[in-house]
């Protein structure tokens, strides 16, 4: 440690935490809480990108994805949410599979590897659907990593096709699941779960579907919806919650933050994060989950610039080109609706790291070489009209 860190580390009365980190000692709860009272944003963030670099040097991580949410009517009513509507609501809809596929199809022809599906909670639609949309995707290119459903839906399917988690799961699998997404987690504590989605899944069952998709072979992400209700000591908590599943099971392969959007929820009046406790969350969540490769900076929730300057606070991926996200953009996001491939290699190369294409798993499909050549190639396709990441102007 340099000696102007070392000063500002004992002057923020975090000396020995720095030192256990970079000694690679796991913080306890008591000590996160500690990190994220410290006064010295900038020093949490240099030590949060040392554990960046020796996890994964210098590379920063995208994936070329497509979203696709089949409906937005849900049976819930969470009170953070601005994405479900109900049945015959203005704003409702709901997609055939066809639709899904003809969706599919166009993106497989720009080169994504991974489908992210998610939606609320259909009140009609029979588990036979959800199947049917697995094959149906399966049929569209068999090598696509289709990531589909968080717990809550998995909750959902079991009890629409009355069958255990476990057997819900098996059959998914059997028609083309290969992992689940990370959503639905919120803040783990009970009390806050009561304040902001009333009725939806307990932090247990969530953790049970989870530890249940790792003993079936489905690597899952896990996330936390931060910055409305809940403290800081329960943010903590709920990286917690996640490091012991982790340390059982070490079936997540990335961990999320999702920063709060609250235009257009119950709970508008709430300010949202600002950047600084963005920057706080991220640096300590690379710091407090020492099992977990990969923190994400999700660029749709943060916005590309501040996305930018996160990956010096431990960040060492960008998520997806993602292409239609709904879900933070009713909520008022101002990123913009997807990005192309060398809109961010571009933002990686500025902040001095190198960007690598990555499969669903984290592992590299392209090196910085062929980064570069993306930049050059979705050049030429906005030059006659067409985005590199598939949406024409």
């Amino acid at each position: 440690m340099s000696a102007v860190f070392k000063c500002r580390a004992e002057k923020a009365g975090v000396a020995d935490l720095v030192e256990k980190v970079q000694l690679g000692a796991r913080l306890t709860e008591a000590e996160g809480g500690r990190l994220f009272d410290c006064p010295d944003l900038e020093l949490v963030g240099w030590l949060a990108d040392g554990v960046r670099r020796k996890k994964n040097g210098e590379r920063v991580t995208y994936i070329h994805n497509l979203y696709i949410n089949y409906s937005n009517i849900c049976i819930l009513s969470c009170q953070f949410c601005a994405f479900a509507r109900k049945r015959n609501e203005p704003g409702a809809w709901e997609h055939s599979v066809e639709q899904m596929v003809e969706k599919a199809r166009a993106a497989v022809r720009q080169g994504i590897t991974e489908i992210h599906m998610v939606g609320g909670l259909h009140p009609k639609f029979p588990f036979s659907y959800y199947l049917e949309i697995l094959r149906a995707l399966r049929q569209v290119d068999p090598k696509l990593f289709l990531k589909c459903f968080t717990a809550v839906e998995i909750y959902h399917l079991a009890w629409r096709a009355k069958l255990s988690l476990k057997e819900t799961l098996l059959a998914l699998k059997e028609a083309g699941l290969n992992g689940l997404t990370g959503g639905g987690a919120e803040i783990f504590a009970p009390e806050v779960r009561e304040k902001i989605c009333r009725g939806k899944e307990t932090a247990e069952e969530w953790l049970a579907c989870h530890r249940q998709a790792h003993e079936l072979g489905l690597p899952t992400t896990c996330t936390m919806l931060y910055g409305h209700v809940e403290t800081r000591r329960q943010r903590v908590d709920h990286l917690r919650r996640l490091r012991e599943l982790q340390d059982e099971t070490m079936g997540f392969v990335g961990f999320v933050p999702l920063s709060f959007h609250p235009e257009n929820t119950e709970l508008a009046h709430i300010p949202k994060p600002t950047g600084g406790e963005d920057l706080r969350t991220l640096a300590i969540s690379r710091l407090f989950l020492d099992n977990f490769d990969h923190i994400t900076g999700y660029w749709i929730g943060l916005g590309l610039k501040l996305a930018q300057v996160a990956l010096s606070y431990g960040v060492d991926d960008l998520h997806g080109t993602l292409q239609e996200e709904h879900i933070f953009h009713m909520a008022g996001s101002r990123a913009p609706i997807a990005a192309g491939r060398a809109e961010l290699c571009r933002m990686i190369l500025e902040a001095g790291r190198l960007p690598v294409q990555r499969d669903s798993l984290y592992q590299p499909v392209s090196n910085v070489v062929d980064c570069r050549s993306n930049i050059a190639e979705d050049e030429k396709l906005e030059t006659v009209g067409v985005a590199g990441d598939g949406i024409s102007y």
